[in-house]
């Protein structure tokens, strides 16, 4: 099993940040499963071409949030169960509606826009981090089951 994850060179978003939420991501959605080892700090740097400590920081990051854990060793494993039935419906709708806004000529960025608006009209408390920007000049590496 392997899955692709990507660096936007261009992105204003921190390249930690848009490794953090695409790992999380696929973590939440069950593509990675609980017990599955990520690659190395090293190693996905290497793939990515960058710096190892920005790898460092993005599995810290996973970590506080309870979907890794990294010991010695043993290296950086997915601590999350796996996907659950309402997980799955909503990867589901999300996945209907990106195609939808495609579909309706949406961009990305608008796409995110109108999710971050359907957020703030929610009105519960969440995490606030922003999403990867996929434009320009992109680094790619995949992550296999380990």
């Amino acid at each position: 099993m392997s899955l692709a994850v990507r660096i936007d060179l261009d992105s204003p978003t921190p390249h930690y940040e848009q490794l953090r939420a695409q790992l999380a991501a696929l973590v939440t959605a069950g593509d990675l499963a609980d017990g599955q080892r990520l690659p190395t700090v090293r190693a996905l740097a290497n793939d990515l071409g960058i710096a190892p400590g920005t790898v460092a920081r993005t599995y810290r990051d996973l970590e506080a949030a309870g979907l890794v854990t990294t010991r010695r060793r043993v290296g950086t494993l997915v601590t999350a169960p796996a996907a659950t039935l309402s997980r799955a419906a909503v990867t589901d709708a999300a996945a209907r509606f990106v195609r939808l806004a495609r579909d309706h000529a949406l961009t990305d960025t608008e796409i995110r826009d109108v999710v971050a608006a359907a957020l703030l009209v929610d009105g519960r408390p969440g995490d606030d981090r922003s999403g990867d920007d996929r434009s320009g000049d992109d680094r790619s590496a995949t992550v296999s089951a380990g």
